[in-house]
């Protein structure tokens, strides 16, 4: 079994900046950019980083203030801080993450709902919408 090289960012640096690699990081020191890695990222304890982060798997340990999307999973660890959105086919959250954004979980890797993304698109009406519509609801006054 080949391992894969891993790059590790020490506790004590600061980038300003963007990381684009092909195989593993793992970043215990500060990043005001974005991490773009083909391979697995790991998000230390004492990490902060202030950008997105896009890789094929993420653990995370630190704070993150940026959006995650991951090809495969996501792992928030009990010290894990990330105010953005998430999206991943999988995710694990532990017991004491904080965590303020939206996320989309897809474990087939296919978009979400589409009959909810045709009624966003306005293709269909809802069926609250129909039903209020023919009332008189808020849509209009009398019926439609």
């Amino acid at each position: 079994m080949e391992v894969a090289h891993k790059t590790v960012i020490a506790e004590d640096v600061e980038i300003t900046g963007s990381i684009k690699c092909t195989n593993s990081v793992q970043l215990d020191g500060k990043l005001n950019g974005d991490i773009t890695c083909s391979g697995n990222a790991v998000i230390g304890a004492s990490a902060v980083v202030k950008g997105n982060v896009t890789v094929d798997a993420v653990t995370v340990h630190g704070q993150i203030n940026g959006n995650i999307s991951a090809k495969d999973r996501i792992e928030l660890k009990s010290s894990a801080r990330v105010n953005g959105d998430i999206k991943a086919k999988r995710l694990t959250v532990e017991d004491g993450v904080t965590f303020v954004g939206k996320s989309e979980v897809t474990p087939s890797g296919v978009a979400t709902n589409k009959t909810h993304t045709e009624y966003q698109a306005g293709v269909h009406e809802t069926p609250a919408e129909e039903e209020l519509k023919g009332k008189g609801g808020f849509f209009g006054k009398g019926k439609g």
